[in-house]
């Protein structure tokens, strides 16, 4: 990156193909096969490559390609009832936002007793199958 300054920060004046973006979000998981089974329904997304009996990483993506990308890694680190880091799911309204809520359950999320929720939230708190906490927002809240 020659000539760039490097206290040059984004929002000051930088070109957006100078800005890097997220291509792939990874996510720990148990059971490779039940975690891609949920979030290629979840997310309408394909495996880019098949995923065989003794794979322990796939990459789930949009039918186009382009967008961000699910990773979906096999890991004994336990879920956090907390996590530092999760997925915001965004719903149109708050009719979509229930709407998908009820879809998302019925494929095999749940709800999360969540304690965190702030004075009328714009978003709920639900648990893939393996227990990864991720938010579906309304995101016509105001």
């Amino acid at each position: 990156m020659t000539g760039v300054d490097p206290g040059h920060r984004p929002g000051r004046g930088c070109k957006t193909e100078d800005v890097l973006s997220v291509g792939t979000v990874v996510m720990g998981v148990e059971d490779l096969h039940r975690a891609a089974a949920f979030w290629t329904q979840a997310l309408n997304y394909v495996p880019v490559r098949e995923i065989t009996g003794g794979d322990d990483f796939a990459i789930l993506a949009p039918p186009t390609g382009a967008g961000t990308h699910l990773a979906l890694d096999v890991s004994e680190t336990p879920v956090q009832p907390h996590p530092r880091v999760h997925l915001d799911l965004y719903a149109g309204d708050a009719a979509d936002q229930a709407s998908e809520i009820a879809r998302l359950v019925s494929i095999g999320a749940t709800r999360v007793d969540w304690d965190r929720y702030p004075e009328n939230p714009d978003f709920v708190v639900l648990a893939d199958p393996e227990g990864n906490r991720f938010c579906v927002i309304d995101t016509s809240h105001s």
